[in-house]
């Protein structure tokens, strides 16, 4: 079992989706978290609408800060977008996926960022377990 960590700056938007689009899509072979450098108060209500039309809610979801605890926690690290305030630990196995920043979109645009992510996930998995 794997443990990642899917980290951006806010962890309103791309990082919520990929953790639930993981979780979902991994069952119970993996483990994952997210994290935020600089977090917002709550996940987006684009994002949250996008999300619930695949069955999974959000709304409930609270962004989270980055700390070291999840940094040690972590086998694999995807970093969207969060640049050099993601710190680095030698030993991790580090992904950096370049996406859009679905803050202040309208939901149309947040859909094919979250599309874009659930392929991601699934390369991620495929590398992982041959899945």
């Amino acid at each position: 079992m794997s443990h990642v960590l899917f980290v951006c700056v806010q962890n309103a938007g791309r990082s919520q989706m990929a953790e639930a689009l993981f979780g979902r899509a991994s069952g119970a072979r993996h483990e994952a978290r997210s994290a935020g450098s600089r977090p917002a108060a709550t996940v987006h209500p684009p994002v949250v609408e996008a999300m619930r039309e695949l069955g999974v809610d959000l709304a409930e979801r609270r962004p989270h800060r980055l700390d070291d605890a999840d940094m040690e926690w972590a086998d694999v690290v995807v970093t969207m977008g969060c640049g050099d305030e993601c710190p680095y630990i030698p030993g991790k196995r580090y992904v950096d996926w370049e996406l859009d920043d679905p803050a202040g979109l309208p939901t149309e645009d947040v859909r094919r960022i979250r599309d874009e992510i659930g392929r991601r996930v699934q390369a991620l998995l495929a590398s992982m377990t041959g899945f």
